[in-house]
């Protein structure tokens, strides 16, 4: 007897919904009479979950979170052992975020205006795409003489370089090949390595 994919909570789709319309409409898309439209409910049924508007907010960064920080164990822990040179399991992920969850990345700043408000919901937003520890450990292993301001600067321009293909200049001007964004990303990210790691 085969069992079925477990279907996920109310609470889970009304937030994944929210993340939907954020990522097509912007944050002021993320409405309660939205969420029911979009997910086909009976007016009033996203308010029954989450009374306001801030609690629906807060829910949908939540679940962003939660889904940034499954499919990166899932992607990290498929590469254990992979001999490849950092620099291309970074551009590997960049263009993951660019293409199958691009919807959570424009989710993500779209959502950026309401978290700001509350602190700990900007402070979970800003770390769900990139882990600030995990690139410490990551040049610390490469040798970088200060590894905990190296990793921090590390986080700091994969959020530019993600920023300029999602918003910026390259967003419109880039190649249309994947192949070829990779490897414009997997250059940029071994020159920055090889300087975040210099010995002084």
């Amino acid at each position: 007897m085969t069992t079925s994919p477990e279907r996920p909570s109310r609470r889970t789709a009304i937030s994944d919904a929210a993340l939907e319309l954020a990522a097509r409409g912007g944050n002021h898309a993320v409405t309660h009479t939205g969420v029911d439209v979009h997910l086909g409910l009976p007016k009033g049924s996203t308010s029954y979950y989450f009374r306001t508007r801030h609690a629906l907010v807060s829910a949908a960064i939540t679940r962003l979170a939660e889904r940034s920080r499954a499919d990166f164990a899932a992607l990290f822990d498929d590469t254990t052992g992979d001999p490849s040179p950092p620099a291309d399991l970074i551009a590997r992920y960049l263009e993951r975020l660019l293409t199958v969850r691009r919807t959570d990345v424009l989710a993500r700043y779209a959502l950026a205006p309401d978290a700001r408000l509350e602190p700990e919901a900007a402070e979970a937003l800003a770390a769900c795409m990139f882990s600030i520890s995990a690139a410490t450990d990551l040049v610390r292993e490469l040798g970088a003489p200060d590894p905990e301001t190296a990793g921090r600067d590390l986080v700091t321009l994969l959020e530019g370089v993600l920023f300029d293909r999602t918003h910026g200049a390259r967003a419109h001007t880039s190649s249309d090949s994947d192949t070829a964004c990779v490897d414009e990303i997997r250059s940029a990210v071994a020159l920055w390595l090889d300087a975040l790691c210099a010995q002084q």
